[in-house]
C-alpha cells in the first residue's frame, strides 16, 4: 500500500514479502516441513528449559547458559517462522511498516544476544577448564545473571541504534521485499533515498557484533585446547573436550551461516541462495541446538530418563 506526501511523493505504508517463489506442490512440501521443524523446535527447547529448571544436577553455570539459549531459540523461531508459513499460504503476503519494523527488531536484538551468549558460554567453559579450581568462586549464581543482563543491555543498545538508522530511510519506490521476513539488507534495497549511512553503519556495526565475539570465542578455545593437550591421562582429556564439543558444534553451525550471508560477497549470489541461507540460522539452528545439546548430554539424558520414571511411578 502506498499514499502520497505533501511534496506529491509516493510513501509505502506496508511491504509485500515474497517468500519463496515456487510452484503449489513444492510450497506445500516446504510448508510441511518447516511447520513440522517449528513444532519439534518449540517442543525440544521447552523441554530443555523445563528439565534444567526441575532437575537439581542441571543447576549449574552451563546449563544456566544452555537454558537462555533454549529461551532465545524460542522467540527467533516464533519471530520469523509463522508470518513465513502464511506467507508460503500466500505465495507472498503485505506486512505493514510497523509489522515489518517489530520483526527486525526483535530479529536482530535475538540473533546479536545469541552472539553475546555463545561467547559467554565460551568464557565459562574456559574459566571450568583452564581454571577449575577457582571455577565455583568465579562462575556464581549473581555472577551468571549478571553477565546474562549485560549482554540484554549491550543488545538493546545496539539493536535501537540499528532501529533509528532503518528509520531515517524513505520508502518511496517498491514495496516489494524479495525475502521471507524483514532483514536489513533487503529493507535498504528498496529504500528510495538515506541509504549512504545506513550501509555505512551496517558494515561498520554489522561485522563488529559478529567479529569481535567470534575473537573472544576463538581466544578462548585456543587456550582450552593448550590446556587440555597438557593434561597427561587420555581419559581426562577426553572427558574435557566433551564439555566443549556441544558448544563448539553449535557455534560452528551459528557463525558458519552468518558469516556466509552478512560478510561474504554478495557478487554471484542469487536472492534464492541467500533465503535459503537465512533459513538455517532463523529456523533449522534453533531447530538442531537442542538436539546438540540433549544428545550429546550425558546429563540431560539422564535428567530426561529420571523425568519418565518419576512420570511413570505416578
Amino acid at each position: 500500500m502506498k499514499l502520497f506526501d505533501k511534496n506529491n511523493h509516493t510513501v509505502v505504508t506496508e511491504f509485500f514479502l515474497l517468500g519463496f517463489q515456487v510452484n503449489q506442490d513444492l510450497r506445500i512440501l516446504l510448508f510441511s516441513l518447516l511447520l513440522c521443524v517449528n513444532c519439534c523446535t518449540v517442543f525440544g527447547n521447552l523441554l530443555i528449559i523445563t528439565l534444567i529448571s526441575t532437575s537439581r544436577t542441571l543447576h549449574t553455570p552451563m546449563y544456566f547458559f544452555i537454558s537462555q539459549l533454549s529461551i532465545v531459540d524460542i522467540l527467533l523461531t516464533t519471530d520469523i517462522t509463522p508470518f513465513m508459513l502464511y506467507i508460503l499460504l500466500k505465495n507472498g503476503a503485505a506486512i505493514t511498516f510497523i509489522g515489518c519494523l517489530i520483526q527486525l527488531y526483535f530479529f536482530c536484538a535475538l540473533e546479536v544476544f545469541e552472539c553475546l551468549l555463545l561467547t559467554v558460554m565460551s568464557y565459562d567453559r574456559y574459566v571450568a577448564i583452564c581454571n577449575p579450581l577457582r571455577y565455583t568462586s568465579i562462575m556464581t549464581n549473581e555472577y551468571c545473571v549478571k553477565l546474562v543482563v549485560i549482554c540484554w543491555l549491550a543488545v538493546f543498545l545496539l539493536v535501537v541504534i540499528d532501529t533509528l538508522t532503518i528509520l531515517m530511510l524513505k520508502f518511496c519506490g517498491t514495496n516489494i521485499i524479495d525475502h521471507f521476513f524483514c532483514d536489513i539488507v533487503p529493507l535498504i534495497k528498496v529504500a528510495c533515498s538515506g541509504t549512504q549511512f545506513v550501509e555505512l553503519e551496517v558494515s561498520v556495526l554489522g561485522p563488529a557484533v559478529l567479529l569481535i565475539p567470534i575473537t573472544i570465542i576463538i581466544v578462548s578455545y585456543v587456550n582450552i585446547i593448550i590446556t587440555i593437550l597438557r593434561i597427561p591421562s587420555n581419559i581426562s582429556r577426553q572427558k574435557a573436550f566433551s564439555t566443549c564439543s556441544s558448544h563448539l558444534t553449535v557455534v560452528s553451525i551459528f557463525y558458519g551461516t552468518l558469516f556466509s550471508v552478512y560478510l561474504v560477497p554478495k557478487k554471484g549470489q542469487s536472492s534464492t541462495i541467500s533465503k535459503v541461507l537465512s533459513l538455517f540460522y532463523t529456523v533449522f539452528t534453533p531447530f538442531i541446538n537442542p538436539i546438540i545439546y540433549s544428545l550429546r548430554n550425558k546429563d540431560i539424558i539422564k535428567a530426561v530418563r529420571e523425568t519418565i520414571f518419576f512420570s511413570i511411578s505416578f
